[in-house]
This record gives C-alpha cells, sequence and structure tokens, in this order.
C-alpha cells in the first residue's frame, strides 16, 4: 500500500480506480470517482488516498481526510453524499487493519455506501430518495400521475402560470455561465441563514470546490449547472455531479420573490426530463427527509452514519467529542414532535439573523 495526495495519483491509478468502480454493481456515483477526490484534494490540505496492490496492480482505493491527532473522515464530509473504499470484488480488507496501516484512529462517514467494509461501523441507516427515470421521462410522468397526481397536476399548473404572467420559461440543463453559478449560491447562502441553518458557502473551500467541480468534465464526474429562466431571468437553479447515469442532487436554491409559483418543483421536474434524455437512468435527490422529495421520488437507497474507530486514547477523544452530539440529534430525529420544535428554534433564529 502507497498513501499519496490525490493530485499524486498516477495516470495508471486513476484509470484503475475507475475500472474498479464500474465493476462494483452499484449505481455511478460521482462522488465515488476519482475526479471528486483530486477536487477536494485541491481545496482540503489533508486529503489523502491509500491505494491498495496485489502485485503491481492496484486492487483498491480508500479516500480520506486525516486530522492533526490521526482523526479520519470521509473525505469532502459534509459536503460528500456518497463515502466509502473502492476494492477489487472478492478483496477482503478489515477496517481496523486499513485505519492502521493509514495511521487513522477513526474514520467518520455520513453517507456511507451500502455494501461497504466500514458497514459494520454504522450507527445508523437513512433513506436517500431517488428518481428513476432508466425507463424514459413520459414513463416517469405516469408514476407521478398514479402515487402524486395532485402534486404533478398543480406543479405543472404553476409552471403555466409563472409563464403566462411573469415571462417566458426556459430551462438550461447544462448551464456554464459562473455568473448564474453565483448567483446560485447567494441563493442557498441566504436559504440557510434564513431557515437557521449553517452557511456553507461560508466556507472558502465549499466556495472554491463547487466553483472547481462546475469546470469539471469527465465522464464519471462533470458539474452540472441547471437553471430555470423566466423572461431571461434565473428563478431557480441547482448545481449537482453526473455520471453517464446518475445525477446526484447536491445544491438546489430559487429566488424566493417567485415562491408562489414553486420554481424548485418545476425546475426538479425540467431536470428529471432533460436528464432522461441525455441517458441519465437515475437521480439520486439525497439523504434527509424533505416534502419536494418525497413528491418527487420512485424509490429509496440506503446510506449510512457512523464511525470505525480503533482501541486507543486517540479514538476516546475523538468519540467524547463526536458521539454524544451525534446521538441527541438522532434522538431528536426519531421523535417527531421534537424534532418539530427543532426545527421552530432554527426557523427563529434564521429570522432573527435575517433581521
Amino acid at each position: 500500500m502507497r498513501v499519496v495526495t490525490p493530485g499524486e495519483l498516477s495516470e495508471g491509478e486513476i484509470e484503475a480506480w475507475r475500472e474498479l468502480r464500474a465493476k462494483t454493481g452499484a449505481p455511478a456515483n460521482p462522488f465515488m470517482e476519482p475526479e471528486f477526490a483530486v477536487a477536494v484534494g485541491s481545496v482540503r490540505p489533508a486529503a489523502r488516498v491509500a491505494v491498495l496492490y496485489e502485485g503491481d496492480v492496484p486492487a483498491g482505493f480508500f479516500p480520506y481526510e486525516k486530522g492533526p491527532l490521526g482523526q479520519g473522515r470521509a473525505i469532502g464530509l459534509g459536503v460528500s453524499d456518497c463515502q466509502g473504499a473502492i476494492l477489487r470484488a472478492g478483496l477482503s480488507v478489515a477496517p481496523g487493519a486499513l485505519l492502521r496501516a493509514c495511521s487513522l484512529s477513526s474514520w467518520e462517514f455520513d453517507n456511507l455506501e451500502a455494501g461497504q467494509v466500514f458497514r459494520v461501523d454504522a450507527a445508523e441507516e437513512f433513506d436517500s430518495p431517488v428518481i428513476d427515470v432508466g425507463d424514459g421521462y413520459p414513463a416517469y410522468e405516469q408514476v407521478l400521475r398514479a402515487q402524486s397526481p395532485k402534486f404533478l397536476k398543480t406543479t405543472l399548473a404553476k409552471e403555466r402560470r409563472l409563464g403566462r404572467q411573469v415571462g417566458e420559461v426556459r430551462f438550461v440543463f447544462d448551464e456554464r455561465d459562473p455568473a448564474a453559478l453565483r448567483t446560485l449560491m447567494e441563493w442557498k447562502s441566504a436559504q440557510y441563514r434564513r431557515t437557521g441553518r449553517r452557511d456553507r458557502f461560508a466556507k472558502e473551500w465549499i466556495n472554491a470546490l463547487v466553483r472547481r467541480l462546475h469546470q469539471t468534465r469527465a465522464p464519471g464526474c462533470s458539474g452540472v449547472l441547471s437553471v430555470l429562466y423566466v423572461a431571461d431571468k434565473p428563478v431557480a437553479a441547482h448545481f449537482g455531479l453526473r455520471s453517464r447515469t446518475v445525477l446526484s442532487c447536491w445544491f438546489p436554491a430559487y429566488d424566493p420573490e417567485f415562491a408562489k409559483y414553486s420554481p424548485g418543483l418545476v425546475l426538479h421536474l425540467r431536470m428529471a426530463e432533460a436528464a432522461a434524455a441525455e441517458g441519465v437512468g437515475m437521480l439520486d435527490l439525497g439523504r434527509g427527509d424533505a416534502e419536494y422529495k418525497g413528491a418527487l421520488q420512485t424509490g429509496r437507497l440506503r446510506v449510512s452514519e457512523g464511525s470505525s474507530v480503533r482501541p486507543g486514547p486517540l479514538a476516546a477523544l475523538w468519540w467524547l467529542s463526536r458521539e454524544p452530539s451525534r446521538r441527541a440529534h438522532s434522538f431528536v430525529r426519531a421523535r417527531p414532535r421534537l424534532a418539530g420544535y427543532a426545527q421552530q428554534t432554527l426557523n427563529r433564529v434564521g429570522r432573527l439573523r435575517s433581521r
């Protein structure tokens, strides 16, 4: 095994990573491709990749970030929607042995892919809603008409009303204009503040990562900025990553001025239509419950949260710093009334921020 920064991977290793990933049989999630690791490595100096060899042939890759005391985390933790190791089929690797070889006392994850070797260390599992457009967009619309007829009818009616009352509605699936990306990031920051949540775009490394990925073009990982325009003014936008067959939904936002038209929902329907036309078979909406995800989804994947820990004082320190908070969040999520109170508190915090 050798440990390198993502930018130090050779072309041969990157190609081997792609080949191993293609053979796993898992959905081709772009967060699991080498381009995402390299992009994170360009803005996160602590990013590393352990390359496992069988003779002269790469047999596995384990991307991670390492803290000063040996505490590890999934690469891009906080914004990565799919995490884990990329291993040759049949390769048996014990999580503890892998951590020891990387000099890690622990490894934290919050969107661990199903079937990973670290699954034994998962504390909780969550649904990640998906939209299946493998049979084409008309087939997806038929599913919506059956499972969410009121939602589809209302959303399409709002789209028509938007066109009549405001101006011509235009959708761009892959917008390259950096100004449109800046607009999306401003909307998303305002949304985070309005809802009392941590503003991810207040972190420069996330800003830089998104800008870099917007310029990334690779078969397994390309940045896609989708924008809904009305009278040539952007009213909703989304930035995500796509492979040949999967579009991972990441940062959606809209202009609150047009909220009564539900432009975010209209945007997602147009994204599904355009993705299907591009040969994408699945849109991964990401972990978490949201009303719009429930209306749009056709199925679900499972992801896990937890940590793999090697016994020792450093791991104990990490556990004390992380686990009580994680358990508190889990306790609240499992109790709808408490979760409702928590949401109300976040909303009040957001209103204070806005003032």
